[in-house]
């Protein structure tokens, strides 16, 4: 649990996924991940973020193939709320043709930034593209579902774990819910 310290004037309502569910999951679905691909595969995980980087390291020091890794940036948030809109700030620089990709998200809240995201990564031309994520909250339909679902979450604002209050939180072992108002 998070000292006062660690969360100064926010109040952390309760610990949703502790680190130890978190780590037993990602294990499971590092096996089901290599279990999908072969070792002939050519591929190439690609980490949205900021969210996703400590998912992202813990996911591939488990996923028993050879595998290159690439990161792209979009942002969609001011402080807890979506704006509506994605911005793409930084992109992989691997080149995606004839690759299998794993997009690897850390939250599918409002299903906005893989709507923008996945039509520019398919005109790339990838030989596959699949989409793994920690968290599901999504609350519209999507025209590709996630493949790997960590956890369906609650409708709270989470933090820890890679996910963060305006750049704040992600430091934190578990997964946790922030009061609405981000306990201010």
């Amino acid at each position: 649990m998070a000292t006062e310290a660690q969360l100064g004037t926010h109040e952390l309502t309760r610990v949703v996924f502790s680190e130890e569910e978190i780590q037993r999951r990602v294990a499971e679905m590092a096996r089901d991940i290599t279990e999908f691909y072969g070792p002939e595969e050519d591929l190439l995980v690609v980490g949205l973020l900021k969210g996703s980087f400590i998912f992202v390291a813990d996911l591939v020091r488990r996923i028993d193939l050879p595998l290159h890794v690439d990161f792209l940036v979009a942002a969609s948030y001011d402080g807890t709320r979506s704006t509506g809109a994605v911005n793409l700030l930084y992109d992989p620089s691997a080149s995606l043709k004839d690759r299998s990709v794993l997009l690897v998200e850390d939250i599918i809240d409002s299903g906005t930034t893989l709507a923008r995201l996945l039509p520019i990564l398919q005109e790339r031309q990838p030989r596959s593209l699949e989409v793994c994520t920690l968290l599901h909250k999504r609350l519209v339909t999507m025209e590709k579902e996630a493949r790997w679902v960590g956890f369906d979450c609650p409708s709270e604002f989470l933090i820890g774990y890679g996910l963060d209050y305006s750049e704040n939180f992600r430091h934190l072992p578990y997964i946790g819910a922030l009061r609405a108002d981000g306990g201010a």
